[in-house]
């Protein structure tokens, strides 16, 4: 891919995301769901990855999608969109792993999301957030195998990059792109992002323009 191409890739990301993004569902189980239709792009996560403050950073809306110093504050499947941006929507999980909640109640949201990503012909791809301050841990391989089972496209994106110096965040991008390659519905390519700084947006943005267009294409 050229220089130019990248360029061009990273104005339509940023023309993607410029858009009017409002909430329009919550659901906290499968019967909830909304129809599908719209090309959904899904953001999974161990609880406290920073999943909410990445939504807000690609949309640049601060307070579009509700962040917590609490894991475990999601707990529902939460659908953003923009009307103008062409049937593309978002999708909050809720977060796997600790939660400061009821065993029960986090098996809910587990099997909930289990369940969206077994059985929806509309998602795109997920995102899989990984802090890169810990790397993957087990349950995040856990979530792996759910989406080979699945089929279902999926991509790192490792968070909080600007609170790891260079060379730790090599070393992580390094082993995550090691472990993915014994996974086959991952896609190899990973990315480093900061919602903090603004670090890694731009091409966040320009991978889901690229995937969007392999898809109608």
């Amino acid at each position: 891919m050229t220089a130019d191409i990248d360029a061009d890739l990273i104005e339509e990301g940023r023309k993607l995301f410029a858009g009017d993004w409002q909430f329009v569902y919550a659901s906290p189980s499968i019967e909830t769901l909304p129809p599908m239709g719209a090309t959904e792009i899904a953001f999974a996560g161990r609880s406290n990855v920073g999943k909410s403050s990445l939504i807000n950073a690609l949309t640049g809306r601060n307070n579009l999608a509700r962040t917590s110093h609490t894991p475990g504050r999601t707990q529902e499947l939460i659908f953003f969109e923009a009307p103008a941006r062409g049937g593309l929507r978002l999708v909050d999980m809720p977060g796997y792993g600790y939660a400061s909640a009821p065993k029960t109640k986090v098996a809910s949201w587990t099997a909930l999301i289990h369940k969206f990503l077994l059985g929806r012909a509309s998602l795109a791809r997920v995102y899989v957030l990984i802090d890169a301050r810990h790397g993957l841990k087990e349950v995040d391989l856990d979530v792996f195998k759910t989406l080979d089972r699945a089929a279902v496209s999926y991509q790192v994106v490792l968070t909080k990059a600007d609170q790891v110096k260079a060379a730790g965040l090599e070393a992580c991008r390094a082993d995550t792109a090691t472990a993915l390659a014994k996974h086959p519905a991952a896609f190899p390519d990973v990315l480093a992002t900061s919602s903090r700084t603004g670090s890694g947006i731009a091409e966040l943005r320009a991978a889901i323009v690229r995937l969007l267009e392999e898809r109608r294409a």
